[in-house]
């Protein structure tokens, strides 16, 4: 699987947890689908990530992507602070992750806050508000936020499948919330959920999020994610998570029986 590259600037501030990739059902594949049915375009994006900490300069890779996937591009920030074990304090000011959609990404057309259409699971509830950057990080109503990620085995719904993907529209302030699973992983790649925010018809930004790898070992040791042995270092073995993990990962806070992630996306 191709590496794509993309970049962003941004704040957001939260709690969260793992996610990763992986086949469809029977296939392995690193896509995901959307319900905002618009046409996919490229456009320079900032991605704002707000948080405590200071500010993280970094570039990575995304999933592969197919030949018509056009990601985005962004600027460098500082260094981000130090983490402590079992959370990720999301950097203020960050170099975002500039991803591709995959090799096998789907516009489905769901709307809907819970994905998990019956895939098993630690359950995640993941918190996210769109805000346009140049205007002071004014909060985005009605843009269409769309998330998908792989289930706990590794695998993505394909096909008439449609598991763990799905669309939500932000609210007045910005906000919508999806209530999913802890993604498994596969291929050597971290674990992550992909992300997409359409501001409108015309323009969107593609990238993932990744999670704190002591929280997925675990995580990882829980059904029904044990029914495969897990890599002993899901993030670190992916070149993509070293070079920009620090800048997407989300924090993770326990919730219920899960955890739950909280993040701002800032958009041009």
């Amino acid at each position: 699987m191709a590496d794509n590259t993309n970049t962003g600037i941004g704040t957001g501030a939260g709690t969260g947890t793992g996610a990763g990739t992986g086949a469809g059902t029977g296939t392995r594949t690193d896509a995901g689908t959307g319900a905002v049915s618009s046409p996919a375009t490229s456009r320079r994006a900032l991605l704002l990530a707000a948080g405590t900490a200071g500010a993280a300069a970094v570039l990575a890779g995304a999933c592969a992507a197919p030949a018509t996937t056009r990601p985005t591009a962004g600027q460098p920030s500082a260094p981000p602070a130090p983490t402590t074990a079992g959370t990720t304090t999301a950097p203020a000011c960050v170099l975002a992750v500039r991803a591709g959609a995959g090799p096998y990404y789907l516009d489905v057309g769901l709307i809907r806050s819970d994905i998990t259409q019956g895939r098993d699971g630690v359950p995640l509830r993941l918190d996210l508000t769109v805000v346009r950057v140049p205007d002071g990080c004014r909060p985005l109503a009605a843009a269409g936020v769309e998330v998908w990620h792989a289930d706990a085995a590794g695998n993505y719904s394909t096909g008439k499948d449609t598991f763990l993907r799905g669309t939500q529209i932000t609210d007045r302030t910005g906000r919508c919330v999806f209530h999913t699973i802890v993604p498994g992983w596969y291929a050597g790649l971290a674990p992550h959920i992909h992300f997409k925010v359409r501001p409108d018809t015309h323009t969107e930004t593609t990238s993932q999020f990744f999670f704190p790898e002591d929280l997925l070992t675990k995580i990882y040791t829980r059904p029904p994610y044990t029914r495969r042995t897990p890599p002993a270092h899901p993030n670190t073995r992916d070149s993509r998570y070293r070079a920009a993990g620090t800048t997407m990962t989300l924090p993770l806070t326990p919730h219920d029986t899960g955890y739950h992630a909280t993040y701002t996306i800032g958009i041009t």
